[in-house]
């Protein structure tokens, strides 16, 4: 491992590449030189260097806020920087958008989605491919690469209807589609599940053992270590360090990344009080013809609990969530209940007056308005701040605002900072925040710690622990299963809009929901076909 101060030079070792580099290639893929960037509030980047051999898979690692997503886009042609040189294959460029990106053979996938919603996925693919090609070959080739990297997708599908894990896909795919030279994936499997991004790394270790190079950003420790052969670490928009992360440990690059090893959950006996969610009987057909529909889900939460729910995106998971939030307001008033109150007629305000507070897993559009402030954003869920006669208390605002900002470590610039102005960890962090600083009775959160570095991963994980501890009701819906077993008392799985059994973190293993996931539970329609064993006999065979 190598550290230096803020001004270091990085030292980039390149004996895990040479190896593989073909011998016509005797420059970097990529080799950036004193890369700086420069926003009204905040050096994202400053005098970045780093180098990137063919055939190398090389992490770009650091918090939320440290500049890797500017540098992904300052390198994909989305971001001019201020200063500094970017070479390919020792060729100096100056990459003026993605198309100039891509003509490069640089292809890039977003932590944030870059789709249109009203087009279908063929048609977001084409935008970005050759003009030459017709839509109909588009759409073939799509499904030939679907079905070869196990990402299934319907080509056909308008992206208006697919979940946040089905777009990733969308966006995986597409990149693959155009033969990339260099491949950046910020954050790709963040909302996969454990078999998927198996499948993902075989075709990602094909990639590179074919020549090409990958730039990978992840807040998985795991992973890096598990794919990358070179790993260049940011703090503060600066160097601070180079490694291999295969001879590093998660703590030393912890230490690396955020100067410290996270703290350690601390896990309290429950005291169980009231049931504070009841879901009994609800059932509710598509509104689309490529949604789930949810059949017969039976779900209790209660107060000193924290539940959670696993499954592969696309499996009933936001018709769940539009259910329980109040956005969909067709079930039956009696089939979900908070606090024994009827709440499925009751629209998002109501089950508020009632004590839930929701995170939904889209951030920004549906958790934040991209062109507000934060301060603002506060008034999508909370009433307080607003005075006689519909006068906005701007001052209340702005202190809340701010104390959320501090307690949550979330770098901005200020509480009046426009929401899209932040990375996508830090937002995520402010919109758990806020609803967690309303003092929720019952807590329902989608993907809470999605695209979240490890330390800001642990102080949400805390908080939501604090509020179980604290007599709150928490229900917590992750592609995550580390996450899930790691803050879960109780688990289910939703599969095919049909929810399982609750089992407890103590009985359940990453194999036995696993299985799961595929709707083989003990006395489901598809287990009872596949002779699915008792719980107590999955659970030795497990």
């Amino acid at each position: 491992m190598r550290e230096g101060g803020e001004n270091a030079a990085p030292e980039i070792n390149q004996n895990q590449s040479d190896d593989r580099r073909p011998p016509f290639m005797s420059h970097p893929r990529l080799q950036l030189t004193g890369i700086t960037k420069r926003y009204p509030s905040v050096v994202a980047n400053s005098g970045v260097s780093l180098a990137v051999q063919p055939g190398e898979a090389h992490a770009v690692l650091g918090e939320n806020g440290a500049g890797k997503s500017t540098l992904m886009k300052i390198i994909y042609g989305s971001v001019k920087p201020d200063e500094g040189s970017v070479q390919v294959d020792g060729r100096a460029v100056t990459i003026r958008n993605p198309q100039e990106a891509r003509a490069l053979g640089i292809a890039m996938v977003f932590q944030h989605f870059s789709l249109f919603d009203t087009l279908t996925v063929a048609e977001n693919v084409w935008l970005g491919l050759e003009k030459s090609l017709s839509l109909a070959e588009v759409t073939r080739r799509i499904t030939v690469k679907a079905e070869e990297y196990g990402l299934p997708i319907d080509p056909a599908r308008p992206v208006h209807t697919l979940s946040v894990g089905e777009m990733q896909r969308v966006e995986i795919i597409r990149a693959l589609l155009t033969d990339p030279k260099l491949l950046i994936l910020d954050e790709p499997t963040s909302v996969l599940t454990p078999q998927a991004v198996d499948k993902l790394f075989v075709v990602l270790r094909k990639l590179v053992a074919e020549g090409c190079s990958i730039l990978y950003i992840s807040h998985k420790l795991h992973e890096i270590r598990a794919l990358c052969s070179a790993c260049t670490v940011l703090r503060g928009g600066k160097v601070t360090g180079v490694c291999d992360p295969r001879q590093e440990s998660n703590e030393s690059l912890s230490r690396l990344m955020i100067g410290a090893e996270p703290p350690p959950l601390t896990h309290r006996p429950q005291r169980l009080g009231a049931v504070a969610l009841q879901v009994q009987g609800l059932s509710l057909t598509r509104e689309d013809q490529f949604g789930v529909d949810l059949e017969d889900l039976a779900l209790n939460v209660q107060a000193g609990e924290v539940v959670g729910i696993a499954g592969v995106s696309g499996n009933g998971q936001k018709e769940l969530m539009l259910a329980l939030s109040g956005e969909d307001v067709r079930a039956a008033a009696t089939s979900i209940r908070i606090f024994d109150q009827p709440a499925g007629r009751l629209r998002p305000r109501a089950r508020r007056r009632l004590g839930l507070h929701f995170v939904p897993e889209e951030r920004l559009g549906r958790g934040a308005v991209p062109t507000l402030g934060l301060a603002h954003n506060l008034l999508l869920t909370r009433d307080d701040a607003v005075g006689r006669g519909g006068w906005l208390r701007m001052g209340a605002l702005e202190r809340q605002a701010a104390a959320i900002i501090e307690r949550f470590k979330v770098k901005a610039g200020g509480p009046m900072a426009a929401a899209k102005s932040l990375s996508g960890g830090n937002l995520q962090k402010f919109i758990v925040g806020r609803e967690i600083d309303a003092k929720p009775k019952l807590f329902i959160v989608a993907q809470p710690t999605w695209g979240v570095d490890v330390g800001a991963a642990a102080l949400i994980r805390a908080e939501i622990l604090a509020l179980r501890d604290a007599g709150c009701a928490v229900l917590v819906v992750s592609e995550e299963l580390d996450e899930l077993f790691e803050i879960s008392d109780r688990l289910h799985v939703l599969a095919k809009g049909r929810l399982s059994p609750s089992i407890a973190r103590a009985d359940a293993t990453v194999p036995l929901i696993g299985e799961w996931m595929s709707g083989l539970w003990p006395g489901s329609e598809a287990g009872a076909a596949a002779g699915t064993p008792h719980l107590e006999v999955a659970h030795a065979a497990a």
